[in-house]
């Protein structure tokens, strides 16, 4: 870039995490426009566009050192606005589908808050950059090109329909609902292919008050899993505190055990799971929502990356893959991806030819890894529906197992189990040497007989004692 010739333009189509994040990248090489559907609130609020916002989100450390990486600062920027800083997995009370993972000193890190307030935060920093301009209220109605360049987008905007914004490259960041298929067949683009697993999940959300001194005694996120392996449907619960003093509890389950929206079964639903910790920390807690559903959380894939795609575009976040929230894998897929974006800028420019191609590839492997992750799992759930597993994923997913089992006793393989789960290491560490030698010795021997909580916690939830261990972690709390 020089004095002399503009700065490339890019339109960023959608105002979530994953477009905030790539106008946030492209921003150092271009000015953007990032283009929404929604008024983008000041703050933590509700978004028309966003309404899986309402049920637990939890920024894993992987993905939360590669915003931080993209922003400078962010993680500080969250807990000051009332996140909490949870240690993984000395914070976290969860049974996993082989037991309970014993609460040891940090391996890794999550950010507990609404997901209102993890995207209000970037939000703001982002909107701020130099070079940063919004288009609220505006729906991209198709884009403008040909099946060799993408030149731009048609945007219908409050105060004109069909407006034409000229690019250099257009990102597609706007989500579940993307229409970046319909879009790029229009222009005659083939190849497109796409893949879904479906296990009919359903899920529940409802906010309650938390124990007085709860948070100030850093109460741990409690989660119950369930277990593929076993023929029946899946069904789990999860408390998460998040900013303000509150609990954010979310039911899930696949078909023929599904949560529904009835208030007076919310409860009962936490009861019934594979242990009931969760329904008995929620009894008697003042709830301070109604309960949110959302269905249609199928895992489902679209290959662009395998596509003639033309130049000048490429997709990123949702648009390209969603997976069952459960694993918390989104955000963090949509960052690292960025970041290999990043790498692939310094050594050419926005309107490079071929960097829509090269940039969409570079998103891949991030995308591919979780898919399998998460697709290996729920395609066990009954009625589940979509591509069969590999051939060769049942051994691989009995290693995996005996690795889960291994981590509810053995130090090395707790923190083997934290590292891939929080995105902070690819699977291949799950098969290094030093790993498959503890493997090879798993043992559920030792295992956490029930919920690792503190007697103390049991006190300050006002629960009765069960068996378990008596402090955990070792310490006072």
């Amino acid at each position: 870039m020089t004095q002399s010739s503009p700065a490339p333009h890019v339109a960023v189509i959608g105002g979530s995490m994953a477009g905030l994040l790539a106008a946030a990248v492209l921003a150092e090489h271009a000015t953007v426009t990032l283009i929404d559907a929604d008024t983008l609130p000041e703050g933590p609020a509700p978004r028309r566009g966003l309404p899986q916002a309402r049920h637990v989100h939890v920024m894993w450390s992987g993905g939360a050192r590669a915003i931080e990486r993209i922003l400078p600062g962010i993680t500080e920027g969250w807990t000051a606005a009332g996140a909490l800083r949870r240690s993984l997995p000395a914070d976290l009370v969860t049974m996993t589908a082989q037991g309970w993972i014993p609460r040891r000193p940090e391996m890794q890190f999550s950010i507990s808050c609404s997901r209102d307030l993890l995207d209000s935060v970037v939000r703001a920093r982002v909107t701020a950059l130099p070079g940063v301009r919004t288009l609220q209220n505006s729906r991209v109605g198709a884009l403008l090109g040909s099946a060799a360049r993408v030149t731009g987008v048609l945007v219908d905007t409050p105060e004109e329909r069909g407006r034409s914004v000229p690019a250099d490259l257009v990102v597609d960041a706007s989500g579940r609902g993307s229409h970046a298929v319909q879009w790029l067949r229009a222009l005659e683009v083939t190849g497109l292919r796409r893949a879904e697993v479906d296990s009919g999940l359903v899920y529940a959300t409802r906010v309650f008050e938390a124990p007085a001194g709860a948070h100030a005694a850093g109460f741990p996120i409690v989660n119950v899993q369930s277990d593929p392996r076993v023929p029946v449907p899946g069904r789990t619960a999860t408390i998460v505190p998040i900013e303000n003093g509150q609990w954010q509890a979310t039911l899930s389950g696949t078909r023929g055990g599904r949560p529904t929206g009835d208030p007076d079964a919310f409860v009962p639903f936490a009861r019934s799971v594979r242990d009931p910790i969760v329904g008995e920390l929620l009894e008697g807690r003042r709830p301070l929502t109604d309960v949110a559903v959302t269905r249609g959380n199928a895992n489902r894939r679209i290959f662009f990356e395998k596509a003639a795609l033309p130049d000048g575009f490429f997709a990123v976040g949702d648009s390209v893959a969603t997976f069952n929230p459960l694993y918390g894998q989104g955000m963090t897929v949509a960052a690292q991806g960025l970041l290999a974006v990043r790498d692939l800028l310094r050594d050419t420019g926005v309107a490079a030819p071929g960097f829509g191609r090269a940039a969409q590839r570079a998103i891949a492997p991030r995308v591919a890894t979780a898919w399998d992750l998460a697709t290996s799992q729920d395609i066990l759930y009954p009625g589940a529906t979509g591509m069969r597993p590999r051939t060769g994923a049942g051994l691989l997913n009995a290693y995996v197992g005996r690795l889960m089992t291994g981590a509810t006793t053995r130090r090395e393989l707790t923190d083997a189990f934290f590292r891939v789960i929080t995105m902070s290491s690819g699977p291949a560490h799950w098969l290094r040497p030093s790993v498959v030698w503890h493997v090879l010795r798993a043992s559920e021997r030792g295992a956490p007989a029930g919920p690792p909580l503190t007697l103390g916690e049991r006190a300050l939830a006002g629960l009765a004692r069960r068996p378990g261990p008596a402090d955990p972690v070792g310490r006072a709390r």
